[in-house]
């Protein structure tokens, strides 16, 4: 293992021409942390939905079992249109600006969030429900494609370089956020609501209640100043980046680091920021998602316990995230990484096992370690070291496109794969342990074979490896 590179002393000798103040940098980490927050509120809002409610909902025509399977498939769905949203609006916020994008992005998003809760049931439209369901999770997914990219990208861009690390675990606080006040409201409503009640019509409240935080998120971006690394780049004319054409055309005038970026492929860095996030993004979908279900159906644990789960484990997160943050900033991105993903390979079988007893005590240990430990730790991380593998002519757009691509993989797919595979093989939880090592050891192996990327002159356009 090698140690941690010094930062690039380039960044300290070259800082943005754009200055930003303090009172700035807290506008940008706030709308940073609140659209993270609510991409992951409806990613745990649907997590839960998914488990406790919408396969009686949406799939009741379908026996129990396979109603589960589609539930979990219609949760897929959502991240088959991300990598799109990462294509069209990542290339977008190369080009225009992160500023603009971002605002986009959280409306689209928000939007559909809401409208979830409004939506008729099978038993009142019949098939039409599914169709209508399917159909907001792909405009949720179009817009969440580029959302927390963009804001990791913009929070990379304007944190001192020192302090990269912890700046940007703020979006991982919005992830932690929005996971613990969709857990909060399902928690509260299966509390204080009849199951009957909360079936009937208690389901839709924390969808339609969503409409706060996208309303607080927009007016905050509305008066959010441009990231000075943008603004500072040399192929950027007017507030606008130059096309590949204008540049190649005026390749005398422009610096050649600038050409070269245009003219290099930046495999290897594409290939390190996928394994790191397919690894986080695998470990995640088992856990936040399928093992909710898993634990309420499988092990046939009360469904409040599994939202009362989440909370503690996000509460705990709260420490965790900005820790990891920290201390990627002191040692080094990818000493973290190799010690993060080798704890999770540790912990996989021990955390499960406690899960599968169905003691308590145990089940909370176990789903709490887990989590912290194989999701919030690498996902801290993950923030600012993907923008910062790349260069800063393409970074939103490869920052977003790799990380959706992974998670279409990872994510999306994976909680179908392991409900099939624990159902064929009557409940074990042998095939939830399997795919969490082959997601956390993804992720162990290419951090080995990187070069540290940590601390890095953001405004150089060439990718760190």
């Amino acid at each position: 293992m090698t140690t941690a590179q010094t930062p690039d002393p380039r960044a300290d000798e070259h800082p943005p021409v754009a200055q930003r103040s303090t009172a700035d940098l807290v506008r940008a980490a706030v709308s940073g942390w609140l659209g993270t927050a609510l991409e992951f509120m409806d990613f745990q809002l649907y997590s839960l939905a998914a488990a406790l409610v919408f396969s009686q909902l949406f799939f009741s025509g379908e026996s129990a079992g396979m109603a589960v399977v589609l539930s979990m498939a219609t949760y897929g769905v959502g991240y088959i249109a991300r990598p799109l949203g990462a294509i069209f609006f990542g290339r977008l916020g190369d080009r225009i600006g992160r500023r603009k994008v971002l605002f986009y992005t959280i409306l689209l998003m928000g939007a559909a969030t809401t409208l979830i809760g409004v939506l008729p049931t099978y038993q009142q439209v019949g098939v039409l429900a599914p169709i209508l369901l399917v159909a907001l999770r792909l405009l949720q997914g179009f817009g969440a494609g580029a959302e927390i990219s963009g804001a990791g990208v913009m929070l990379a861009e304007y944190a001192p370089v020192k302090r990269r690390g912890f700046v940007a675990s703020l979006v991982g606080l919005g992830t932690n956020c929005g996971t613990l006040f969709a857990s909060g409201i399902w928690a509260i409503l299966l509390g204080v609501m009849v199951e009957s009640d909360v079936i009937a019509w208690g389901w839709r409240i924390p969808f339609i209640a969503s409409a706060i935080v996208m309303v607080f998120a927009v007016w905050v971006r509305l008066n959010l100043k441009e990231s000075p690394v943008f603004e500072e780049r040399e192929d950027v004319v007017d507030g606008r980046a130059m096309s590949r054409e204008e540049i190649l055309a005026q390749a005398g005038q422009v610096e050649t680091r600038t050409v070269e970026a245009l003219q290099r492929k930046p495999i290897k860095a594409i290939a390190v920021a996928f394994f790191l996030r397919f690894g986080q993004a695998g470990n995640s979908g088992l856990i936040q998602t399928y093992l909710i279900s898993f634990m309420t159906l499988t092990l046939a644990l009360q469904k409040s316990l599994s939202a009362n789960i989440v909370i503690v484990s996000s509460l705990v997160g709260f420490l965790t995230i900005p820790l990891i943050g920290f201390l990627g900033d002191r040692f080094g991105r990818r000493r973290m990484y190799i010690i993060v993903m080798s704890s999770a390979l540790v912990v996989v079988v021990p955390a499960m096992m406690a899960i599968d007893s169905k003691n308590l005590l145990w089940v909370f240990v176990g789903y709490v370690v887990l989590h912290n430990v194989a999701v919030l730790s690498p996902a801290s991380l993950e923030n600012v070291s993907i923008p910062e593998i790349f260069g800063s002519r393409n970074r939103y757009t490869l920052t977003a496109v790799v990380r959706e691509i992974a998670a279409v993989i990872a994510t999306g797919i994976g909680p179908v794969l392991v409900a099939a595979w624990v159902a064929a093989t009557t409940g074990s939880p042998i095939p939830i342990m399997v795919m969490l090592v082959l997601y956390s050891l993804s992720a162990l192996i290419v951090a080995v074979w990187a070069k540290d990327w940590t601390g890095r002159d953001l405004t150089d356009p060439l990718p760190a490896m």
